[in-house]
This record gives C-alpha cells, sequence and structure tokens, in this order.
C-alpha cells in the first residue's frame, strides 16, 4: 500500500541519526532474546517466541536473498541518493520476512541507498503518519530525500498479495495462528519475488 509523498520533512536529521542500524537492529533483538524479552512495551511468552521464529527468518534470508537483476540496476541508477526509513519491530512476523529484502537491496544500491530502523511502539507519532485501514501495521517502508528528509514514495505493510490474503482470512474469521500459517506459508513460496517486484516499482517513480 503507497501514500502520496509529503512536502514537509519526515523526520529531523538528528532523529533520523538516532535510527538503528540493521546490524545494530539485528543485535538488538538477539540481545533481548537471551534475556527472554523482545522489542517493545508489551512483553509475553508469546512474543518471545514469535521472536525467536522471527530471528530464524531473518538469518535464512540474510543468506538466501538474491537481488534481481532488474531491481539492482534500478537501485545502481538512481539519479540521486535515498534514506530509507524502516518502522519495524522484532517480533513482527511480516517484518521478519520484509527487511531482510529492504537491507539487501539498499546493499546492492552501491551507496544510493542507506537503511534507518526506528521501532514502532517508541515512534508512535511517526507511525501514525502510516496507518493501513487505521491500525499501525508493520513493516512500513518510508523513501525519503537525502538531502531534504521529505518523503519520495512509502510502501508497507506486506505485498499486496499478502495484504489481500490476509484481509481475506480475517473476513473469514481465521485466528491468529491460522491466518499467520498461511501468511507465512505465501512468503515461503514467493520467495521474496513479488516483495521485490514491488519495490522495483516504487523504485522506478523515484526517477
Amino acid at each position: 500500500m503507497t501514500t502520496e509523498p509529503t512536502t514537509q520533512p519526515v523526520l529531523t536529521p538528528e532523529r533520523l541519526a538516532s535510527a538503528y542500524t540493521y546490524a545494530r537492529y539485528r543485535q538488538l533483538i538477539d540481545e533481548l532474546q537471551a534475556d527472554g524479552k523482545t522489542t517493545g512495551p508489551q512483553q509475553s511468552p508469546e512474543l518471545t517466541e514469535y521472536t525467536h521464529l522471527n530471528v530464524q527468518r531473518m538469518q535464512r534470508l540474510d543468506k538466501t536473498t538474491r537481488v534481481l537483476p532488474e531491481l539492482a540496476a534500478a537501485v545502481q541508477a538512481l539519479p540521486q541518493r535515498y534514506e530509507w526509513l524502516i518502522i519495524t519491530e522484532g517480533w513482527c512476523g511480516d517484518a521478519a520476512q520484509i527487511v531482510p529484502v529492504l537491507e539487501a537491496v539498499a546493499q546492492a544500491s552501491g551507496g544510493n541507498i542507506r537503511t534507518h530502523y526506528l521501532l514502532r511502539d517508541e515512534n508512535p507519532d511517526l507511525m501514525d503518519r502510516y496507518l493501513t485501514n487505521g491500525a499501525r501495521s508493520i513493516p512500513q517502508l518510508v523513501v525519503l530525500h537525502a538531502e531534504t528528509l521529505t518523503e519520495a514514495a512509502h510502501w508497507g505493510p506486506r505485498p499486496v498479495p499478502a495484504q489481500a490474503l490476509l484481509l481475506d482470512l480475517k473476513a473469514q474469521g481465521a485466528t491468529h495462528e491460522e491466518y499467520a500459517e498461511k501468511i507465512h506459508g505465501w512468503y515461503a513460496k514467493d520467495k521474496t519475488q513479488t516483495t521485490q517486484h514491488e519495490l522495483l516499482a516504487l523504485v522506478q517513480k523515484l526517477r
């Protein structure tokens, strides 16, 4: 899902500088896991278990994600630099499936894209600018012009087919466990391809 770009800076340079790098974001989750915790103010055995599964998902995707040649070419050909602000949490299954892909694309850009990770529940004012049907769904990717920190594009919280599947399952009365299983099954079968193609369409519009 996307929104129209805004003309004001999304955040200050100081706030952007306070965001996590990908390595530090991953380290934070690992450290919390070691203490039986997860990110965010809400703590429960269920959220901790979700986070444990998400660490495994991210580790797998870090190793297996291959950026599509056309997407790599597109980000390398960007006419200016962009900052990718990513709103996420360690317990979020969709984030675990998508964040490593976003990072891989940025790494393939030859320096044209830098990523910055902020936690949803520590940044409610930012999160509430990017609601999905009124909900604080994550992850959210906000593409910022590097010089002005104004919004160039926005994507999230999941690829269009996955979002449609989720809404359909919820309409059918599926439990969280039921729709989570089917959504993660969709991600596993898709192998990041839809996410990458949607990102390609987004990047191509930046030119």
